[in-house]
C-alpha cells in the first residue's frame, strides 16, 4: 500500500514555527554528507547513500505537506563521475531502486517528477526508468520534484545557448528570458532558497543560472540526519531574511 502524504493545515504549519505566507515556492537542496555520516559509524559509504535516500524521501513528503511548490535535489553531478566506479554504480543502483519502487507513491500523491541534467551518458536501462517515471507523473499538478542527475550548472547554460543557436536565434535576440526558457527548469520559479547540508558553503555547480537571487542556508547536519527539525530550522532562517532583489527597502 502506498503512503499518502498529509497536507498540513495552516495551524499545523504555524505550530512548527513556520509562516505559511512566507513559504518558499521552490527549494533547492544540495544533499551533502552521506559519506561522512557512514564513516562516523564505521560503515561503508554505500550505507550512507542508502540513509541519504531515506532522508530525500522525507524531504519530498515534508515539502508536499507544508505547501512547497517545487523541490530540486542534487542527486548526481557531472563531477561525481570522478568517484570510484564501485560508488558510482552503488549510487545508480539506489536511484534505479527508488524510481522503480517509489514511483507509485509519488504518483498517488500527485507529485510531478522531472529529471534534469544530461541523460545521454546514462545506461539505456537507467534512462528507461527515468523516462517511464516522468511520463507516469507528467500530468500531476502537485509538488514538482526535480531530480538533478548528471547535472552541472555550467553545462546547463551551455545547453540552453546551444539550443538557441540551433534554432537560428540571432545574437541580438539572445536575452535572459530566452535562456531562461531553455534551461532544464523552464517554466518553474527560480529557487527562493538553496539549502546545503554537512557544513559546506558553496554551490558546487548547482542551479547557477536559477540561483541569481536565491537565499542560501547552510547547516552542519549531515544529510542522512536531515529530518523535520533540521529542515524546519533552515526554513525559519530563510523566513527571517529580507529579500531585496537589488532594491533599497
Amino acid at each position: 500500500m502506498v503512503k499518502i502524504y498529509p497536507r498540513f493545515t495552516e495551524a499545523e504549519i504555524k505550530a512548527r514555527g513556520l509562516n505559511p505566507a512566507a513559504m518558499p515556492q521552490h527549494v533547492g537542496l544540495i544533499m551533502d554528507g552521506n559519506g561522512r555520516w557512514a564513516k562516523k559509524r564505521l560503515m561503508p559509504r554505500t550505507a550512507g547513500h542508502r540513509a541519504g535516500m531515506e532522508a530525500m524521501k522525507f524531504c519530498v513528503r515534508f515539502s508536499h505537506s507544508i505547501g512547497v511548490k517545487a523541490l530540486t535535489v542534487y542527486a548526481f553531478s557531472t563531477e561525481n563521475w570522478k568517484r570510484p566506479i564501485t560508488e558510482v554504480d552503488a549510487l545508480f543502483n539506489l536511484l534505479a531502486e527508488y524510481f522503480y519502487r517509489d514511483i507509485d507513491e509519488l504518483h498517488a500523491n500527485n507529485v510531478k517528477m522531472i529529471v534534469i541534467g544530461d541523460l545521454g551518458r546514462l545506461s539505456p536501462k537507467m534512462r528507461g526508468l527515468l523516462e517511464t517515471a516522468m511520463e507516469r507523473t507528467k500530468n500531476n499538478t502537485g509538488l514538482v520534484f526535480n531530480v538533478a542527475i548528471n547535472y552541472g550548472g555550467r553545462a546547463e547554460i551551455v545547453h540552453a545557448v546551444r539550443s538557441l543557436v540551433e534554432e537560428g536565434v540571432k545574437a541580438e535576440d539572445i536575452t535572459e528570458e530566452a535562456i531562461s526558457s531553455r534551461i532544464y527548469t523552464a517554466g518553474q520559479p527560480d529557487p527562493d532558497v538553496i539549502i546545503r547540508t554537512a557544513g559546506e558553503e558553496r554551490l558546487s555547480n548547482f542551479l547557477l543560472w536559477q540561483a541569481a537571487y536565491s537565499e542560501f542556508v547552510f547547516t552542519p547536519v549531515l544529510f542522512p540526519d536531515f529530518g523535520e527539525e533540521a529542515y524546519t530550522s533552515c526554513l525559519k532562517e530563510y523566513m527571517g531574511r529580507t529579500r531585496r532583489f537589488g532594491k533599497v527597502l
